[in-house]
């Protein structure tokens, strides 16, 4: 299988560990705000095979605590069950980034044990998701098929959002609360603008935004924290 990009060393992608992040091209959707819109297409560039992913890892034995998925969407890569095995077989958590489009495919390899953590966004409220998604009459159902299978708690889990001053605002909130209600932690994540952004012009909004933002969701989860702040 195709591997797009790969950080050697992170101390945030997979929580509690020494993890390194295997990045995967192809996405289902087109979030304008996107920061990864170089992985959207399966075209993007390749950096390694899996056989050299796994000949990385089996050298990183007992210095890297476990393998972070992100993309893109990792879900829509065929081979990845298989590599999952293979890299689980070498002794490694893992941990997968997702969209939540595709439930069945989530599952599988929850149930299958490939995975110990999964990190799944939530873009925006319901209402709001084919614009935040950037797909006209998108179908939010499958979205909420994965956040009902991750509440019912077979694998350690979190929902995040990427908030974006241009797309969210209260109400965004409110809505995104009682979607995730009890649910065991969730992250507001600030926004921030790269290079590889696929549309300019967003920005982040202010802290105090951010602060209130939290207050909102905080009835309705278990923990609600700012990316990156120090609660």
């Amino acid at each position: 299988m195709k591997i797009n990009g790969l950080q050697k060393l992170t101390l945030l992608d997979f929580p509690g560990h020494v993890a390194c992040t295997v990045f995967l091209a192809g996405c289902n959707l087109r979030c304008p705000f996107c920061h990864n819109s170089d992985l959207l297409t399966a075209d993007a560039d390749v950096l390694m095979e899996s056989d050299e992913l796994l000949s990385f890892l089996k050298k990183r034995k007992g210095l890297l605590e476990g393998v972070a998925f992100t993309g893109g969407e990792p879900l829509l890569r065929a081979g990845l069950p298989e590599l999952m095995e293979k890299i689980r077989d070498l002794g490694y958590p893992i941990k997968l980034d997702t969209n939540g489009s595709f439930p069945d495919r989530l599952k599988a390899i929850v149930s299958a044990g490939l995975v110990k953590y999964v990190a799944m966004d939530i873009k925006n409220s319901r209402d709001r998701y084919p614009l935040t998604v950037g797909v006209e009459d998108w179908d939010p159902s499958p979205i909420d098929e994965s956040i009902e299978y991750l509440l019912s708690g077979p694998v350690d889990y979190e929902f995040r959002t990427t908030t974006v001053e241009q797309l969210h605002d209260e109400d965004s909130f409110v809505g995104i609360g009682e979607w995730i209600r009890g649910a065991r932690r969730y992250f507001i994540q600030p926004f921030t603008d790269r290079d590889t952004v696929l549309f300019a012009g967003f920005t982040q909004p202010e802290p105090e935004t951010l602060h209130k933002y939290r207050e909102i969701v905080a009835p309705y989860v278990q923990e609600v924290h700012i990316r990156g702040e120090l609660d």
